[in-house]
């Protein structure tokens, strides 16, 4: 009897949890059949346009003739047409037309009071009828809310690599009338307004304005903020975490998410994880979901991987650049798909957002409840002004071991930023118009151009003085050692003058170059990050190292543009510096691919096979060569600052190539007695310059050598002639 009411209870058990799913899964499919672009009151203006047109399914009307334009404003403005539509990848619709005016203009939408969608469509081309001498520079205002100002849409989309775009913004309506207002910048001559397209919409009021009910933690401040009537939001990304098809194309009424490849920063980018949508228990209504984060984004996630002594070692890191001197609301999706993680306290973690902690112990299924429960978390920080420049915002993850969890891992969904707008009820952000910066940047140009003509003077110059006091000590050595037909022989010395500027790569050239930055072309690893093998596409055979920074480790911006700075000095044993990359939170230096690698493996891995006395000896000269160029052949001292011999490249034939000039410095002086000794560079390792005795030729003396004893002898008595004396003294130690 027992026996059989076990057995009907768990048949009641199976039964309720089979009716809960499949509840779910209809619930699932009512919400993904309907509509949810079919909004009430959306309004799709087609601007320049007096017909109405279809595209995906959605109604857009011509704004000529429509009731948004007073007859003033439709005359005073004009109509025009694309001029290279055929060859667009836009879509007809909105992009084939445009409203553009010389004058201010309004648009004037009938509404009810309440939050508003708008979105803005711009498409960065030449128009027929227009002047090229004119310009496209304006303002745009949403009632009281400045949403841009002097803004450029073709500097914007050069800027993003777009032809064509949109810009997004959450609106509080007051009134019965939504205002739209277009205004030519007064500064510029000829400065035109455009718009392609309006898109307006209602949203409900509690999706992004919770109000004084749900105050937002303000990461820095003590005390909270509230997101009310009095702010707009501008919409800036809307990150889909470990998608792996490119984007996610929602059919809530905001439309595509992006996924988040381009914004992981460091060579650590974890694992992806996908289940299927049914799975998800969404706690929308079918209003709210047309404005709501889709199933697909809770469906992917991205974690830190299985190694969680791997992942103790790093943080899972995006990188978003925004306009400085702004709050941002930063709402982070979270939902625990993991089939390993159903119980609380198996994966706790940390959240950083800009360096500032936003949660200490993060644990999705205590916040959600249960796991495949979605839910989101708001935060709004601040980015400092700096200069009118934009910044990065940064969003990192990273476990919390404290409450000694299962995992040592973190997981996120998705990531939305939006700005919020200013005491002054202004999103714009304040750009330095692109002409001024041209007429800066020639100056610049021609100031670079004239410093670099004086410095290939002043050391060809120097270097015939060098050269002609030099040549009687050097003699010796390069007679007995070198042969007087080697490549390496002394006329070689001579630098080279550079040719052009220092080239500058695309992050995609880098990404197809590296293969996406493949662990297994990683060559090597040092204080400034990874260094990977690559083959540049352009000709698919040349081999390049490529130095990605590591924004972790000690060393980051300065030394990037020390190497940069120092890319001029061109010498047989200085390794070259081929370009570089600056994009985002990249910064990546190209340099010519070194066959041997650093002289550190030849010295001590086993695989390679021991270098001969006569090598060693060449390697030495040659290093010593570089050195001695940096420290006299150029117009104030450089002082390299790490020496050692993982920084001493060998190429195929074996010749030394001195690199790494990140920690590099110039000095007024060798021997003035100001000069700072301060040392830089890897422990016990200093420059010759700082301590004669230099711990490399004592290591090139000590290791092993597949060569005779007599050849030692002879190396040694060596020490009597003109600059052996130091090889002589480290061989003795």
């Amino acid at each position: 009897m027992m026996k059989s009411h076990m057995i009907q209870s768990r048949r009641n058990g199976i039964i309720s949890f089979v009716l809960l799913h499949l509840l779910r899964l209809l619930l699932f499919i009512h919400l993904i059949t309907c509509d949810p672009i079919n909004v009430p009151d959306k309004i799709l203006l087609n601007c320049g346009s007096s017909e109405a047109s279809s595209f995906n399914g959605e109604n857009w009307i011509g704004d000529s003739g429509s009731n948004f334009l007073t007859p003033e404003y439709d005359k005073s403005s004009s109509t025009v047409l694309l001029s290279n539509m055929e060859d667009s990848v836009a879509p007809k619709v909105p992009y084939s037309t445009a409203r553009i005016t010389h004058s201010p203009l309004t648009y004037s939408f009938s509404s009810s009071p309440g939050l508003k969608f708008i979105r803005l469509y711009f498409i960065s081309s030449l128009y027929l009828k227009m002047n090229p001498s004119n310009k496209a520079y304006f303002s745009v205002k949403a009632g009281p809310y400045t949403l841009v100002s002097d803004f450029n849409p073709s500097d914007f989309a050069e800027e993003l690599n777009l032809k064509f775009f949109t810009k997004d913004f959450l609106v509080n309506v007051m009134e019965d009338k939504l205002m739209i207002t277009f205004t030519p910048s007064p500064m510029i001559s000829k400065a035109f307004a455009f718009v392609n397209g309006i898109e307006i919409l209602p949203v409900p009021h509690t999706i992004y304005f919770p109000g004084s009910e749900a105050p937002v933690p303000y990461l820095g401040h003590q005390k909270p903020f509230f997101i009310n009537d009095e702010y707009a939001l501008e919409m800036l990304y809307r990150v889909s975490i470990g998608t792996d098809t490119g984007r996610v194309a929602s059919k809530n009424a905001f439309g595509t998410w992006l996924d988040d490849f381009n914004y992981l920063f460091g060579s650590q980018t974890g694992s992806t994880l996908g289940v299927n949508y049914p799975l998800i228990t969404m706690n929308d209504t079918a209003y709210t979901y047309n404005y709501s984060a889709p199933e697909e984004l809770y469906s992917n996630a991205r974690t830190m991987g299985s190694n969680g002594d791997a992942n103790m070692k790093y943080n899972l890191t995006w990188s978003f650049p925004v306009d400085s001197g702004f709050n941002y609301l930063v709402r982070l999706h979270f939902c625990e798909i993991s089939v390993e993680v159903t119980q609380p306290n198996q994966r706790v973690f940390k959240v950083y957002i800009n360096n500032q902690t936003a949660e200490e112990s993060m644990d999705v299924v205590v916040s959600a409840g249960a796991p495949f429960i979605p839910l989101h978390k708001d935060y709004v920080v601040m980015v400092p002004t700096e200069s009118g420049r934009r910044k990065d915002l940064w969003i990192s993850l990273h476990p919390n071991l404290e409450s000694k969890p299962k995992y040592a891992d973190a997981i996120l969904n998705g990531i939305e930023i939006m700005k919020i707008s200013d005491s002054n009820h202004s999103l714009a952000a304040m750009f330095q118009l692109r002409s001024e910066q041209r007429k800066k940047k020639v100056q610049h140009v021609i100031i670079v151009v004239s410093a670099t003509l004086g410095t290939i003077f002043g050391l060809l110059f120097t270097f015939f003085i060098i050269i002609h006091r030099a040549g009687k000590k050097l003699k010796w050595i390069t007679s007995h050692i070198l042969p007087s037909n080697s490549n390496s022989s002394h006329k070689n010395i001579q630098p080279t003058v550079t040719s052009g500027l220092c080239h500058q790569f695309t992050l995609e050239e880098i990404r197809i170059a590296t293969s996406n930055f493949s662990e297994d072309l990683v060559i090597g690893e040092g204080g400034f990050g990874k260094v990977y093998k690559g083959i540049m596409h352009h000709d698919g055979v040349t081999a390049v190292a490529v130095k990605r920074s590591n924004r972790r480790s000690g060393q980051g911006y300065k030394e990037f543009q020390n190497e940069i700075n120092f890319f001029s000095f061109c010498h047989m044993n200085l390794v070259s510096l081929l370009g570089y990359c600056q994009e985002g939170n990249e910064l990546i230096l190209v340099y010519e691919y070194m066959v041997e690698g650093p002289l550190s493996d030849h010295l001590y891995k086993k695989r390679k096979q021991p270098l001969p006395w006569i090598q060693r000896i060449k390697i030495c000269i040659g290093a010593a060569r570089g050195l001695h160029y940096l420290h006299t052949s150029t117009r104030h001292p450089v002082i390299h600052r790490d020496v050692k011999s993982a920084n001493i490249l060998l190429d195929q034939n074996l010749v030394a190539k001195i690199a790494d000039f990140g920690l590099c410095r110039t000095v007024p002086s060798l021997y003035d007695s100001h000069v700072s000794t301060e040392v830089k560079g890897t422990l016990g390792y200093l420059d010759p310059e700082y301590y004669k005795l230099s711990l490399i030729h004592i290591e090139m003396c000590i290791r092993d050598s597949n060569q005779t004893a007599d050849e030692q002898f002879d190396i040694i008595a060596w020490g009597g002639e003109p600059g052996a004396c130091l090889l002589y003294t480290a061989r003795c130690v």
